[in-house]
C-alpha cells in the first residue's frame, strides 16, 4: 500500500525529487495520511488529493483531498472603485 499526493487537475504524483510522474509507483510514499497532508499543503499546486495506490490490484483509494499554496481557481476579487 502507497500513500500518495496526487495533483488533481494533471492526476500526476508528487515524487521525493519534488517532481511530477503520471506512474503512480514513482511517486513518494508517505508514511500516514496525515504527513502526506501537511507536504501537500506546502506544494505550489492547486487542489490535490491524497490516495491509497494498491500496486498488486492497480486500485486507487482516495483518503483525503485540499488545496496546497498555489493559486486558487477563483480569481481575486478587485476593491470595489469609490466615486470621488
Amino acid at each position: 500500500m502507497n500513500i500518495l499526493i496526487e495533483n488533481n487537475d494533471t492526476l500526476e504524483y508528487l515524487t521525493s525529487a519534488g517532481q511530477w510522474t503520471k506512474n503512480p509507483l514513482g511517486g513518494k510514499c508517505y508514511p500516514a495520511t496525515r504527513a502526506a497532508f501537511r507536504v501537500a499543503k506546502q506544494e505550489p499546486i492547486g487542489k490535490f488529493n491524497i490516495v491509497c495506490y494498491i500496486p498488486d490490484t492497480k486500485q486507487f483509494i482516495n483518503l483525503d483531498h485540499g488545496r496546497g499554496a498555489g493559486q486558487s481557481d477563483v480569481a481575486e476579487e478587485k476593491p470595489a472603485d469609490v466615486a470621488a
